[in-house]
C-alpha cells in the first residue's frame, strides 16, 4: 500500500507540473475539443440524469457543457464536498442562473451551501444516467489518479447500492494528463471511458 501512495505522489506531482505548462488558451482549445465529442457521444446523448463537475483550473472546462445539458432539457446534478468527512453528494441544478448564485469554496469553485437542504440528491431520487467525472490522471484502461481524498471512489460505491446500479462514467482529460499506467489500491474504481484530444477527432 506504501508502495502504491508513493508512486500515485509522484505522479501527481509530475501531471501537475504537465499540466500548469499549458496556456490558458490551450486549456479552453482543448476543452471545446472535448466537450464536443461529449456531444456526440451516444451515452450523454441518450441521458436524462446527469451529474457534472464544476472546473478547478487544472482540469477541462464544463461550462459549455452545463449549458448544453440545459438546452437539451437532461437533469443535471453538481457536486457538493464535504471535507470534514469525506462525503459528496450529487445535488440537483435548477438552470445556470442557479449555479452562477452558489458560493464559492476555499477551492474556488462553486457549490450548495452546507445549509441548503432544498435541493434533490440524485441517489434519494431516480440515481444517475451517467457522472463526467473529473481527476488528474488517467490511463488507457480505465484507471484514475485523483486527488488522494477518495470522493468519487466512495460516492460510486454508492451508485452501486442504488436500485438503478453504477452510472455510465466518463472522465474528462487533457491529453497531458494521460499516462501509460495509473498505480491502483483494491479501493479505486474504474471509469468506463476517458474523452480526450485524440487524433481521430472525428469521433467519440
Amino acid at each position: 500500500m506504501a508502495a502504491v501512495r508513493a508512486a500515485k505522489q509522484a505522479l501527481r506531482k509530475e501531471i501537475k507540473r504537465r499540466v500548469a505548462a499549458l496556456s490558458a488558451e490551450e486549456k479552453r482549445r482543448q476543452s471545446v475539443v472535448v466537450s464536443e465529442k461529449l456531444f456526440r457521444h451516444p451515452k450523454y446523448v441518450s441521458c436524462k440524469r446527469i451529474a457534472v463537475f464544476l472546473t478547478m483550473d487544472d482540469e477541462v472546462r464544463t461550462e459549455q457543457i452545463i449549458k448544453d445539458i440545459f438546452k437539451r432539457g437532461k437533469d443535471c446534478f453538481i457536486p457538493r464536498y464535504k471535507s470534514s468527512r469525506i462525503h459528496m453528494d450529487m445535488l440537483q441544478l435548477s438552470s445556470l442562473q442557479d449555479m452562477e448564485t452558489l458560493p464559492l469554496t476555499s477551492w474556488n469553485i462553486r457549490q450548495p451551501a452546507e445549509d441548503d437542504n432544498t435541493r434533490e440528491e440524485a441517489l434519494d431520487g431516480g440515481g444517475l444516467d451517467l457522472i463526467l467525472v473529473p481527476g488528474l490522471g488517467f490511463d488507457g484502461l480505465g484507471k484514475r489518479l485523483g486527488r488522494g481524498k477518495g470522493f468519487y471512489d466512495t460516492y460510486l460505491d454508492r451508485c452501486m447500492k442504488h436500485p438503478k446500479g453504477k452510472p455510465y462514467t466518463i472522465a474528462l482529460a487533457f491529453k497531458e494528463q494521460l499516462c501509460q499506467e495509473i498505480p491502483v489500491s483494491d479501493n479505486d474504481v474504474l471509469i468506463d471511458e476517458v474523452l480526450y484530444e485524440d487524433d481521430d477527432s472525428g469521433g467519440p
